[in-house]
């Protein structure tokens, strides 16, 4: 069931609400003071873009461009966030790859949907 996608879902809120569970087993193995400082920011943000994106996906067609660009600008800083839990060694190379592969795929399904409203 865990990847099993729902059929209304769009593929980009899928996408990243299969890397959120990846990133939080993930999360649990993070040294105490890395889980509550780098750890939660990553968190936070992931659930932040999440909700920048649910929210686009359901408004109306003048509004979906800024909330967007909102997921963007968010979405790079959970990136750069990212990559320091590897460049600190929190991370493995690994798991950090894991996480960059969807990140990657997500980066670009977020570049796409903002062009297709240009």
């Amino acid at each position: 069931m865990e990847n099993q996608i729902n059929k209304t879902e769009i593929p980009i809120l899928a996408k990243f609400i299969q890397m959120y569970k990846i990133f939080y087993r993930y999360l649990e193995l993070f040294p105490k003071k890395d889980k509550y400082a780098l750890g939660a920011k990553c968190e936070t943000t992931m659930i932040a873009v999440l909700e920048l994106l649910l929210a686009a996906s359901r408004a109306e067609k003048n509004n979906k461009k800024n909330l967007i660009s909102q997921a963007s600008v968010k979405f790079d800083a959970l990136k750069i966030f990212t990559r320091l839990t590897w460049e600190l060694k929190i991370l493995d190379d690994k798991k950090y790859a894991e996480l960059q592969t969807h990140l990657q795929e997500i980066g670009k399904m977020i570049g796409g949907w903002l062009r297709s409203l240009n």
